[in-house]
């Protein structure tokens, strides 16, 4: 056999075998040469996907979704992302691991319960506080397992690993109020690597017990590329995240977009106001009950200083915690810029070197800017 005929039959089993956020690839469907990229590079387009509420975006193996709580139809809290996150899981094969800080949607509750009548098997770890809800209770009594963090700090994760293969993260709890109040974002990032990593970091608690300050930095390397994206994935408060944001905003060299629901970390600040004093455009839009609720926010620091920094203008909360970095890099996750992300809170955080991937993140900061106030 010829290397172009091994080549091709070993990209015909990947395809074949590979599994997508929002749909898969099955032995029965026909994939002819001719549908092979001539390069990853031209295999990469980005997509709209329709959703009835919120924003949808496909940028070959990633998926990104943005919660639309100025819909008037958002009202009727049905057509959101939870129908998003319920169809990903009625798709699972095989396992899925879930790393929630909190839980109210009745269509995932349901979804899951479905998988674990299917034979998926189903772990979970979770805020304490939040197990007695009603929804953890119904999973508990359905036989699917949680384990809560028990710890004064907070498991504030929001990610779920699918079949090894894939892994939803990003600020969206998977309430009610996040999916259709809340702003939020949700990525699909479709990735065996990024799975692993997810699911190291689910294991070190679920099967270990380790959470927060308890919890032992691994020695896997968060840096990889994906389909020629390049990633990064952190943990805290293992990973001296805080650290690693302050090394990308100090790099930027032309604008700093940010969305900030809470703010209080010092050094990010700093890091942000020398930005500003070298001549790069910040502008960042804080959440405002946290702005009047938060010692040592940084709010009034930065609007001191000059920098175009609001607040958010709707009755929900600006849940977002997202920089972007010269219209390029996305730095997004459920880690809050604050001291206790850093040091007690059970966090993660995924930077995306992405035009395209920022580009609509930089879509929702100006969705969001646009409804802001000023103090």
């Amino acid at each position: 056999m010829s290397f172009k005929k091994i080549l091709l039959s070993i990209s015909l089993g990947l395809i074949l075998g590979s599994v997508s956020c929002q749909g898969k690839l099955f032995a029965s469907e026909t994939v002819t040469p001719d549908m092979l990229p001539d390069s990853a590079a031209e295999a990469v387009v980005l997509e709209n996907i329709p959703i009835p509420i919120g924003h949808g975006y496909r940028y070959g193996p990633i998926e990104v979704y943005f919660t639309d709580p100025a819909d008037p139809n958002a009202e009727q809290k049905n057509g959101g992302l939870d129908e998003i996150l319920s169809n990903a899981i009625d798709e699972t094969r095989l396992s899925i691991d879930i790393a929630i800080y909190n839980i109210s949607l009745r269509a995932v509750r349901n979804a899951l319960i479905r998988a674990q009548h299917r034979g998926v098997v189903i772990r979970m770890v979770m805020e304490s506080d939040n197990i007695e809800n009603s929804v953890p209770q119904d999973l508990l009594e359905a036989g699917i397992p949680i384990l809560g963090d028990r710890r004064e700090g907070l498991m504030h994760n929001k990610f779920m690993v699918i079949d090894g293969a894939e892994v939803w993260v990003g600020s969206m709890n998977y309430t009610v109020y996040g999916t259709y109040i809340d702003n939020n974002n949700l990525l699909c990032i479709r990735s065996t690597r990024m799975a692993d990593l997810y699911t190291a970091e689910f294991e070190e608690m679920y099967l270990y017990d380790q959470f927060g300050p308890d919890s032992i930095s691994g020695s896997l390397n968060h840096r990889f590329s994906l389909e020629g994206i390049p990633l990064e994935v952190y943990f805290s408060p293992d990973d001296q995240v805080a650290e690693r944001i302050v090394g990308i905003v100090s790099g930027a060299e032309e604008r700093i977009d940010f969305l900030a629901f809470s703010f209080t970390s010092d050094d990010i600040a700093a890091a942000l106001l020398e930005r500003y004093e070298a001549g790069v455009d910040v502008t960042g839009v804080f959440d405002d009950s946290q702005v009047g609720s938060n010692a040592g926010t940084e709010f009034d620091k930065l609007a001191q200083a000059g920098l175009d920094v609001r607040m958010d203008g709707i009755s929900g909360q600006m849940h977002h915690k997202t920089m972007i970095i010269d219209g390029e890099t996305v730095i997004t996750g459920s880690y809050n810029f604050s001291a206790s992300a850093e040091e007690r809170n059970d966090e993660n955080l995924v930077v995306i070197y992405s035009k395209e991937i920022a580009g609509k993140y930089l879509e929702e900061f100006n969705r969001i800017f646009q409804q802001s106030q000023t103090p």
